[in-house]
């Protein structure tokens, strides 16, 4: 990116509440914000529950939606969505031609990980999707506080300059906060829990 604007359009997704370990799918918002400050559209769409089609998926969603052309970044709410559904933030980034920022308010436990996805058949494709994803890098907030981030497609400069510009009403940036807002209120009937 050259120059990255106050009102970077910028799609956050997230996923709504579930069962964890059932069959089915679970809803997953899209929202695209101009920067931290104006709510431009949602998205919605579905993926399965521990199933592994969340990137194409989002590849799909954000090819297709008439927002498309003026999208800037994708930001995630970590690298997986529904249970354990990983999302290749690589192949997302390549698919969709735009960089992917995947933040976590706590720092990802990867030996955790690890022995959650032991459980799976296809453990090794698993924990190769977790690996490809980089390094966790750390953002420091304010009050001594931290996000965690791993992203493709932009320089690591680049990607806390989007990070401070789209946290302007909670330590999470917004369009991650509003995406799960909604998709908690879509599955309970009003919004809760912390994104």
């Amino acid at each position: 990116m050259r120059t990255i604007k106050s009102e970077i359009r910028i799609v956050g997704f997230d996923d709504g509440p579930f069962t964890p370990r059932s069959k089915g799918n679970a809803i997953v918002v899209g929202v695209v914000y101009r920067g931290g400050n104006f709510l431009d559209g949602i998205l919605k769409t579905e993926v399965e529950i521990d199933g592994l089609n969340a990137t194409e998926t989002l590849v799909d969603v954000v090819n297709k939606t008439k927002h498309k052309e003026q999208l800037r970044v994708i930001m995630l709410k970590g690298i997986t969505i529904a249970g354990f559904n990983i999302i290749d933030i690589k192949r997302l980034c390549k698919e969709t031609n735009l960089p992917v920022i995947a933040i976590n308010r706590k720092k990802p436990n990867l030996d955790n990980i690890k022995l959650a996805l032991a459980k799976f058949k296809d453990f090794k494709k698993r924990w190769n999707l977790i690996k490809s994803a980089g390094k966790i890098n750390v953002y420091r907030i304010e009050n001594n506080k931290n996000l965690y981030y791993q992203f493709s497609g932009l320089v690591k400069t680049d990607v806390e300059r989007i990070i401070e510009l789209s946290c302007t009403r909670s330590l999470i940036p917004e369009p991650l906060r509003v995406a799960h807002l909604i998709a908690s209120a879509l599955i309970k009937g009003e919004s809760g829990g912390r994104p």
